[in-house]
Order: structure tokens, then C-alpha cells, then sequence
């Protein structure tokens, strides 16, 4: 019987692989690869997205066609549980998938816990086709009136988020758009000052409020409850507070770390099951614990494809190694952008332009295996 391999989830760090899978098709392996939908969308590039500098076709690689074209099976649906002892994967269909070597790529999520009852023009920041639903509807609402929207979150992700909504409110036809972003503690907490100067000088000078030292209890459609029990009315909400892991890996017994990803060693190999392997938001790289930023998924790649052909095959395995220094680039929304890689600091056009460049090279690496 041929040895099987499933790959769940096409996200970032299983970029190589996928490009790369007739590889282990030439070499007598099974390959499944599952996935929530037949597209992944690249997170670098959704507050782009959201804002209109982007196309949801330049920001998507085209999973199901790359894998059925490599010679694999592509299967639509969202992993339930793993069952390491019997080598399961079960699907939230009922079906069961056999593996000898799986790899994890689940990503991340916002949590839900925030929010309370309906969830109507309230958008979550992941997955990343949401953004594309909320600037639809911040069009069609904010060309019938004046909206106030608000962003949950005071990371970059609602940096990014705020400053493409302000963008979005330049268009044609579009009523003005108060906008607030509830920061917490403050924006960008870890973040150097140079980083926090650089964001709050862009945001602000277009008026967009920051509200720091608000923490957000509840949300709800049409508001947002504060620990202090001040009330704001909003028209529409983003929720991008901090990311977690997929609870798939709690819910299956496989060992995790603090906050709930699979536990890895320097192999990208779970700690308790040597034929399960990961990489992205959804591991916790037990060495060294990562930031939740894509550079991390994107370096992995080639590890994971080296580990899943020597695992399979029965040789020595190749350790990943975390750069020390990486790169920031934030899209602040205007055309412009913050550089940041120590000690190099830099805002304006030519950050924004840099991180144009990076992405859409990026893409169009991947988008070429279609």
C-alpha cells in the first residue's frame, strides 16, 4: 500500500510543498491536501484588500487547482479532530481521512468570546474573505450615510485595518466615515516607540481616533461595551484582537503550548507524534516561541517540505531556525507605509512601495503553479 501524506490546510508555510507535490507523487506517495475552501488568501495583503488596492484574484494562490494539478486529491472541508493513535484525520462532514505522515497549516483566528448575539456588520479580520464581505458592505452603507466604525485591537493588524478603511472612505460617492480604534492598553504595545510615533502620527492626522486604555468587554451589532461601562454606537466593527491558534489540536489530545498550538520541536515536528508536522500560527515552536507574523510561516517552507519527503522516505531530518532580526512593513491605507527591521526604521511612500513590491513578488512565485 502506497504511504500516504495529507496536508491540512494550504496556508503559507505549505507553499513549497504544494508547489512541489508531484515530488512525492513521482515517488509513490498518496498526497490529500484538505482545505476550507478551493483558494487560500494571502493575510499580508487583505487589509489591501479591504482598502482597494488589491483584487481578491492578486491575493489568492488557487489551492484545489495546484494540488489536482501536481496529481493529488484536493478535498473540500474543515479538519474536526486528529486521532494520532489510529492516524485519522475527521472532517466536520463525518468522513475520515487515513494518513502515515500529516502536516498542519490551520492558521489562526479571532477569538469569538467578544462577541455577543448577533453577529451582523461585525467582521472578524480572519479569514481574510471577510474583509472582502466588509468593504462591500462599508460601500453600500457609507453611500447611503454618514457610518462610524470602529476596530477592536490595538496590533498591527488594527493599524492596517483602520488606515485601509479610511481609504475605502475616499471613494466616489462616499458619505464620511467616522472611525475609532479601540486600542486597550495602547497601539502597537510591542512595538518599539519609533514604530507607535509612526502609526499614531498617520492615523491621527486623518482623524482617526485612538482610543487607548479601553478594553472592549462585549460586542454587539450596532455596539461596543467598554470594562468601563461606556457604550459606543457603531454602524459597522472590525474585531482584530490577538490571534489563536486552531483548537483542534486541545480538542485531540496532541500536546500544546500556552496558547494552544501544537507543540513543536526544532524539526516542526509535534513533541508527542513524530508523523505529525506543522507550521504558521497554528504551532508553538517549543525552543524558541515565535511572534505570530508571517515572515516565521513563510521561512518554514522549505523545512517542511524537506521533513515531509525525509519522513516519508526514512531520512534525516532538517532543523528550522528562527531569524533573530525580521522585517516589519506595515500598509498604513494612504499610500503609504513604516519599515522596521533593527535598527532600520523608516516611514512614508517608499515603505509602502517596498512592501508592494515584496508581496506581489511573492504571489506571483506561487500564483505561477496554476
Amino acid at each position: 500500500m502506497k504511504k500516504r501524506l495529507v496536508l491540512a490546510g494550504g496556508g503559507h508555510s505549505h507553499m513549497v510543498t504544494l508547489a512541489k507535490l508531484r515530488t512525492f507523487i513521482e515517488n509513490g506517495y498518496q498526497v490529500n491536501v484538505i482545505g476550507p475552501s478551493e483558494y487560500h488568501y494571502y493575510s499580508g495583503m487583505g487589509p489591501g484588500l479591504l482598502g482597494g488596492t488589491y483584487s481578491p484574484e492578486e491575493i489568492r494562490f488557487a489551492t484545489k487547482t495546484v494540488t489536482e494539478k501536481m496529481g493529488a486529491t484536493f478535498i473540500l472541508g474543515k479538519i474536526r479532530r486528529i486521532d494520532p493513535e489510529a492516524r485519522l484525520v475527521h472532517l466536520e462532514s463525518g468522513d475520515e481521512l487515513p494518513y502515515d505522515v500529516l502536516s498542519c497549516n490551520l492558521g489562526s483566528q479571532v477569538p469569538e468570546d467578544l462577541v455577543a448575539g448577533s453577529q451582523a456588520d461585525v467582521f472578524p479580520v480572519k479569514p481574510i474573505e471577510k474583509l472582502l464581505q466588509a468593504r462591500q458592505r462599508i460601500l453600500e452603507l457609507g453611500r447611503l450615510k454618514k457610518i462610524a466604525v470602529g476596530v477592536i485591537g490595538g496590533g498591527p493588524s488594527a493599524v492596517e485595518i483602520a488606515g485601509n478603511i479610511w481609504r475605502l472612505g475616499q471613494e466616489p460617492g462616499m458619505n464620511p466615515v467616522d472611525l475609532t480604534i479601540f486600542a486597550g492598553k495602547q497601539l502597537l504595545p510591542q512595538h518599539p516607540d519609533g514604530v507607535r510615533r509612526l502609526a499614531d502620527n498617520s492615523l491621527r492626522k486623518r482623524n482617526i481616533r485612538i482610543e487607548e486604555n479601553c478594553r472592549v468587554k462585549t460586542v454587539e451589532t450596532g455596539s461596543v461595551i467598554c470594562e468601563t461601562g461606556t457604550t459606543c454606537e457603531l454602524d459597522i466593527i472590525f474585531v482584530a484582537v490577538g490571534v489563536r491558534p486552531s483548537t483542534v489540536f486541545r480538542e485531540s489530545g496532541i500536546p500544546t503550548g500556552p496558547d494552544g498550538g501544537m507543540r513543536v520541536n526544532r524539526f516542526l515536528q509535534s513533541t508527542a507524534n513524530a508523523n505529525i508536522f506543522g507550521g504558521g500560527d497554528c504551532i508553538y515552536f517549543a525552543d524558541d516561541p515565535l511572534d505570530k507574523v508571517g515572515v516565521f510561516a513563510v521561512r518554514q517552507n522549505p523545512v517542511i517540505y524537506h521533513n515531509l519527503l525525509a519522513a516519508l522516505q526514512g531520512t534525516a531530518l532538517q532543523p528550522f531556525v528562527p531569524q533573530r532580526k525580521y522585517l516589519l512593513i506595515f500598509n498604513l491605507g494612504n499610500g503609504s507605509g513604516i519599515f522596521y527591521k533593527r535598527p532600520i526604521l523608516f516611514g512614508g511612500r517608499p515603505a509602502f512601495l517596498l512592501k508592494d513590491y515584496i508581496d506581489r513578488k511573492f504571489m506571483k512565485t506561487f500564483q505561477a503553479f496554476e
